[in-house]
């Protein structure tokens, strides 16, 4: 349990959140991005394709409303205008201009994304935006309507060595040399961020602010007043383990995410990167439990698969339009992530494992509390949810009534546990009721409450 210090702390970070005037990014992120399935090879039919796609697949009716525009769409030669300094979209990729295509995508009710970098050249080696915040925030606001929503994501490429941090925290490789008690949101990644922050908010338009900060120099712990979002992490590539290059398999996420769950509610959300769901030779069961688990976390939820062959794709369509997954994750009422409540395989609390991460989580929503059986081994097990064991549920008395999330079924009323085989890989993701099938309010406060006490900064 966390100290006293701690809840107090956690509760001050909570309440200094970065919330925008009309509300964009309060719940996390919903949309599709281009880098896991295009690349560089963009161009400015993908955007109006995949836009038309999200409504004829039925995603924009369930909160899929942003199209991000990633990496490579702006002219490298040429890179920004003589004149006016703005960035020079690509004419071959984007022969109308980025606002052409920001008006189709409005014209169907969705929203526009942006990318840049924090630095003096995007990832891909185009032009970033470090020196130059300002001007950009007032282009990417004029290639809007100023009616319609937009997204920066905001990389962390190509930092000039003027900039690098006094002590370096790298959440994959995490030696911290900083002093005790220093605070990380004076670090140099903090303050390139948080001018552009600034730059955004002297918009006349919300633009929803990701931070694709990699996790460095902690930003959990000054994101929240910065930005909407946060990556967490090195890049996700669609594997259930272990690391390729810069990019990471979905357990060693999980893992990261398993210790530090705690910074996620309302207008400030730990970002565990783009969904990986129908990508690569993910199993069912395992594109299952990464999208449960990137719902139960409040994590973005950001498409990479190709939407043009969706529909042939049944199991993978049906996964990304999992109403109740998605209704927790854009719950109006409780903003925090789920929150584990048992690690599994005999091990203590708090204990790092890039392969088997946190098994047992809890979350609580609307409509009741909600459990979540991530079976991390090879073959199936038995995975039994003891209520005595769940905050803020007890043994006894009338019992719970269990409900599927993926079947949307009920499976009965039980008094002291439910117990299920879960396939290899697979997550197992359950409403809890009182057998009536109402959520039981007094519970769920009690559960907000003590997800809040977890929070913590230091």
């Amino acid at each position: 349990m966390a100290s006293l210090a701690g809840r107090l702390l956690g509760l001050a970070s909570l309440a200094s959140a970065f919330v925008s005037r009309d509300g964009t990014g309060r719940l996390p992120a919903m949309g599709w991005n281009s880098w896991n399935e295009y690349e560089c090879n963009i161009s400015e039919g993908v955007f109006i394709t995949v836009a038309r796609q999200l409504v004829d697949l039925g995603l924009k009716d369930l909160g899929y409303e942003y199209v991000n525009i990633d990496d490579c769409w702006s002219d490298k030669e040429l890179r920004r205008d003589a004149t006016t300094g703005e960035l020079i979209p690509d004419a071959e990729k984007f022969p109308r201009g980025i606002v052409k295509v920001a008006e189709e995508v409005h014209s169907l009710g969705l929203k526009l994304g942006i990318y840049s970098d924090a630095g003096t050249d995007t990832c891909g080696g185009y032009a970033g935006s470090l020196g130059y915040e300002e001007l950009d925030a007032a282009t990417f606001s004029k290639w809007g309507i100023d009616s319609e929503g937009q997204d920066l994501k905001y990389d962390n490429c190509n930092v000039p060595p003027e900039w690098a941090d006094e002590y370096e925290y790298i959440p994959e490789e995490p030696a911290n040399n900083a002093p005790p008690g220093y605070d990380w949101g004076t670090s140099n990644t903090a303050k390139r961020y948080r001018v552009m922050h600034d730059a955004l908010q002297r918009q006349n338009r919300t633009i929803q602010y990701s931070l694709c900060a990699w996790g460095h120099a902690h930003v959990e712990r000054w994101g929240n007043s910065t930005g909407h979002s946060w990556r967490m992490w090195g890049d996700i590539f669609p594997a259930w383990k272990g690391k390729e290059k810069w990019s990471w398999g979905l357990m060693p996420i999980v893992n990261q995410a398993s210790l530090f769950w705690n910074y996620t509610d309302f207008g400030s959300h730990n970002d565990w990167d783009m969904l990986e769901v129908g990508n690569g030779d993910l199993t069912i069961e395992e594109n299952r439990s990464h999208f449960a688990l990137w719902c139960a976390l409040k994590s973005a939820l950001i498409v990479g698969t190709p939407l043009d062959t969706l529909a042939l794709r049944k199991p993978i369509l049906d996964i990304l339009s999992n109403k109740e997954l998605i209704d927790f994750n854009q719950d109006p009422v409780y903003g925090a992530s789920a929150m584990p409540y048992k690690w599994g395989n005999d091990r203590p609390a708090n204990t790092s494992d890039r392969d088997h991460p946190a098994a047992f989580w809890v979350g609580t929503s609307v409509k009741g509390i909600h459990v979540f059986l991530l079976n991390t081994h090879d073959t199936a097990v038995n995975m039994r949810a003891v209520f005595a064991e769940i905050p803020p549920l007890k043994s006894g008395g009338k019992g719970y009534l269990v409900h599927d999330m993926w079947t949307g079924e009920d499976l009965g009323i039980f008094r002291k546990y439910f117990e299920l085989e879960v396939k290899a890989h697979d997550t197992a993701a359950l409403t809890i009721t009182k057998a009536d099938g109402k959520a039981s309010s007094n519970g769920l406060r009690c559960l907000s409450s003590l997800t809040l006490s977890f929070r913590e900064t230091s």
